[in-house]
């Protein structure tokens, strides 16, 4: 949802298009497979500069915090951190992995206990990141079309977005597993 909206709201995208859209992400991934292997290969920084990346939250530990031999420029990075409800998270993963017709043996007790130490654990290392410039979105807010987060980012990308076309991204319909909190 966050790369589709930034699309829309002025900002390109570096994607590869080799995840398609599927019943658990009907819109796309806008994946970009380089990003992977970030700690071993850091060159396709060079062509991200003013563009969208999506990024797992564990990916950015191997960002550069200076320049490299591969790296043109010395740059911050301006994150968007999406938080989410945690149940809701967990419930989201259990129907993509459903869906995959995979399963795990980690209940959702023990699976969310680790997911908040990791997000914890981030979170500690961030204060001390200072190529990152960070900023979270509530992804529960978002969803349910509160003005708030668009112009949040739009502050913390420069104050340029189109938050207009950035909020008529959000469907409705495509916020399942809604905690019931």
């Amino acid at each position: 949802m966050m790369m589709k909206m930034l699309e829309a709201g002025g900002v390109t995208p570096l994607c590869d298009g080799e995840r398609t859209a599927d019943s658990d992400n009907p819109n796309g991934y806008y994946e970009y497979e380089p990003v992977k292997q970030t700690k071993t290969d850091s060159s396709w920084l060079n062509n991200a500069a003013g563009r969208a990346v999506k990024m797992v939250y564990s990916l950015l530990y191997d960002l550069p915090t200076q320049r490299t031999k591969d790296q043109t420029d010395d740059r911050p990075y301006d994150v968007l951190f999406m938080r989410r409800d945690l149940h809701e998270i967990l419930a989201s993963q259990r129907q993509m992995l459903s869906n995959m017709q995979l399963s795990t043996d980690i209940d959702d007790a023990r699976m969310g206990q680790l997911f908040a130490r990791e997000i914890n654990r981030f979170q500690a290392w961030l204060k001390t990141a200072d190529h990152i410039n960070v900023l979270e979105v509530d992804y529960n807010a978002v969803a349910r079309g509160e003005a708030t987060p668009f112009e949040q980012i739009n502050a913390h990308l420069g104050g340029q977005l189109d938050t207009t076309s950035m909020a008529a991204i959000v469907d409705p319909s495509l916020y399942r597993n809604r905690s019931a909190a």
